[in-house]
């Protein structure tokens, strides 16, 4: 299975040791705040040990993030395919640190790494990102990777219960334009 490895940045497969730190970022309200809840040590076990079947069925999914100058989990990063039931097909990027790592560039870091091997390895025509209409973050990630809203796409996710964190939007970047800015 590939590891990815940028300047300050290794992404990697799962390890029993990144299950506690994992399970801390999805338990902090802040990180979640833009999801409909906090997850428990079980769930978030449970989502590390599919991410990382997911990375040894297809070799690629969304992996663990490492800081290289450290060796410690800061999250995860990747790339998989839009959950069915929306009203759109594709490939996805994604990221989520812990609130330690914000503030560094990681989330752009990871992002451009993992663009870069949707576009260059896997070839992929185009990768969107979805996130909520308030999380302006992640949306100022996805812009400085290059990606462009279409407001005309926003949607109420229907994977997300009624409230807040429902009204998504998306970003795409198609893969002619990363060759030309990436």
């Amino acid at each position: 299975m590939p590891e990815i490895r940028t300047d300050r940045l290794l992404l990697r497969s799962w390890r029993e040791s990144d299950l506690a730190p994992w399970a801390a970022l999805n338990a902090d309200p802040v990180v979640r705040e833009h999801f409909p809840e906090v997850l428990t040590p079980e769930r978030s076990a449970a989502s590390a040990a599919a991410f990382q079947a997911d990375l040894d069925e297809r070799g690629w999914g969304w992996w663990a993030v490492e800081a290289v100058d450290t060796g410690e989990f800061i999250g995860f990063a990747g790339l998989d395919p839009v959950e069915d039931g929306l009203p759109f097909t594709g490939v996805e990027a994604g990221w989520r640190l812990a609130r330690s790592a914000w503030g560094h560039g990681y989330a752009t870091e990871a992002g451009r790494a993992v663009m870069a091997y949707g576009f260059e390895t896997l070839a992929l025509p185009e990768i969107l990102a979805i996130t909520t209409v308030s999380n302006v973050r992640s949306q100022a990630v996805m812009r400085r990777l290059g990606m462009t809203h279409d407001p005309a796409e926003d949607f109420d996710d229907p994977t997300v219960p009624e409230g807040p964190c429902r009204r998504s939007v998306v970003h795409r970047l198609h893969r002619q334009e990363w060759r030309r800015t990436g």
